[in-house]
Formats: C-alpha cells, sequence, structure tokens
C-alpha cells in the first residue's frame, strides 16, 4: 500500500499525516469512521487527471496520524475541526471545495457553518447527521458495554470487526478482495484496537451533529451535493432526506446497489457525480 498521506505535519502539537496531489483547483478529501485516507485511492488518481489539486489527510487519531496517548485529547468530530482548520492554513487554502464522508462530512458540515467563507462547494456521502449515529448496532453495543470488545483478543476483535465493516459494502467480495485487511490492520493490533475505543468509538456522540440542526440553512449559500447508498445500513437513507430538505438548494442523488461504503461500490459513479457538481458551478 502505497499511502495518500505521504507528509507529516504537526497541527496544535499533533503529529497529522497528510498528501498534496496533483495541480489546479483545490479539493479537500475528509474520510470517516472507523476508515482512513485510503478510502479516496480511487478518486484520488481520477481528480488530479481532471485538473484539481487534492488534498488528503487523517484525522487525529486515525490511519498514519498521531495516535495520541493522553486520553483527555479530544479527538471527537468538534475536536477534528481545529486540526482542519490548521491543515487549511498550511496548505494556503482561504476557500476550497471540499468532500466529506461519514463523520467526514460532519466535519464539513461544521467548517462550512462555523467558518463561512471558505467552502467554495460541499459534497457530503452517506454522512451522520442530526441524531442518526451512532448506528442502531453500534449503539446497543454501546449500552450493553464496551468492555468485552475492548479487552477481546486479536483474533476476536478482527473477526468482529471483519465482519462489522463488511457491513458498509454493498459488493462485499469485491471489498474482501481489495481493502477490507487494510482498513482492519488500522484499526487492530495493540494500538489499533485501543485507539479505535479511544479516539474513535467513545466519541460516537450526536451532540457535535445535532448542534447543527439549526444552523444547516447555512449551508445553502454555496453549492451542495448529497451522495448516498440505496442499500446504507449505517445511515439510512431517511437521514439523506433529511438532510436534503435542511440544505436549501441541495442536490440528492441516491445510488442504488451501494451502502455505506459507496467509494468502494462505485467509485466511477461517485467520480461522476463530484466532477459535474464542480465543473457546473
Amino acid at each position: 500500500m502505497n499511502p495518500l498521506t505521504n507528509q507529516h505535519a504537526v497541527i496544535h502539537g499533533h503529529r497529522i499525516a497528510h498528501g498534496i496531489h496533483g495541480t489546479g483547483t483545490p479539493v479537500v478529501l475528509i474520510h470517516g469512521t472507523p476508515f482512513f485516507s485510503h478510502i479516496w485511492r480511487h478518486l484520488t488518481p481520477q481528480l488530479v487527471a481532471a485538473g484539481y489539486r487534492v488534498y488528503v489527510y487523517d484525522l487525529l487519531g486515525f490511519g498514519h496520524s498521531e495516535r495520541p496517548r493522553d486520553a483527555s485529547v479530544d479527538t471527537s468530530v468538534s475536536g477534528q475541526l481545529p486540526i482542519l482548520l490548521g491543515l487549511l492554513d498550511l496548505w494556503g487554502l482561504e476557500q476550497t471545495h471540499v468532500v466529506g464522508h461519514d463523520i467526514g462530512g460532519a466535519i464539513a458540515k461544521q467548517l462550512g457553518v462555523f467558518h463561512r467563507g471558505i467552502i467554495k462547494s460541499l459534497t457530503l456521502i452517506d454522512c451522520v447527521s442530526f441524531d442518526s449515529w451512532p448506528s442502531p448496532r453500534t449503539r446497543q453495543q454501546m449500552q450493553d458495554g464496551l468492555e468485552q470488545l475492548i479487552t477481546a483478543s486479536d483474533e476476536s476483535h478482527r473477526t468482529h470487526f471483519r465482519e462489522w465493516i463488511l457491513s458498509a459494502a454493498y459488493d462485499q467480495n469485491r471489498l474482501r478482495q481489495d481493502a477490507l485487511e487494510t482498513y482492519l490492520e488500522m484499526i487492530s493490533g495493540p494500538v489499533g484496537q485501543a485507539s479505535l475505543f479511544q479516539h474513535q468509538i467513545s466519541h460516537y456522540d450526536p451532540i457535535h451533529t445535532q448542534k447543527l440542526t439549526d444552523h444547516l440553512h447555512k449551508l445553502g449559500q454555496v453549492p451542495v451535493q448529497l451522495i448516498w447508498g440505496a442499500d446504507d445500513l449505517w445511515q439510512i437513507t431517511d437521514w439523506a432526506h433529511r438532510l436534503h430538505q435542511a440544505i436549501p438548494g441541495a442536490r440528492l442523488h441516491i445510488l442504488e446497489e451501494c451502502d455505506h461504503l459507496v467509494m468502494e461500490d462505485q467509485p466511477d459513479r461517485v467520480l461522476d457525480l463530484i466532477l459535474s457538481h464542480l465543473r457546473n458551478l
């Protein structure tokens, strides 16, 4: 695996893995949980070929970025916003197009609501919103107590979360043959397993999206499109329609035979929608 994040920078005291690819109009891609920038591997070279300068990074506590040992470090959706702002400053981006998936979409929405003027256009892909998360399955596990999962053996952990990740893909065989083990490796082992719960699952809290509910109309000041998998079990399409109604002028695309990981299920279709959105501004 050749990581897209081939550079490192210290942002607010934490090491963040990031990468810059191509030349031209800037586009920032923000991944979700429990994934990392590898999720953009199909789209990045195609966006570069289309004349865009693509900026990717791994969220704090994710992927190749630092996994802070200090449990008080905020790696929630709201805690990730200052990291993004620091990266934008490092990259010299006063304005940019933004694409966000899952909680990456929630971070992008916070950017658009609280720092208007930075976003030129916004693409939200199967993103969390309102109180749509955690998913019913994860919510139940959290209510039952996570201690058994936290202390599970490496083998048990991998078995459980391999199935969990697969539940986000419509074409599970394709994911198995391609990126499944890469995603799993990042959240397994002595560092990955602990980090998954400390930096990700412990922050699965809809408070970070509910505080945006009364401000979502502000996102309508820029072109917004929503891309959603018709078969998404993590973020069902009911949330897509509610978000669509909350953002004036937003366009909604429901992709058949796609689950939560639409970039894995139909990367070419997602690319076409992103390029069309960018070119028709």
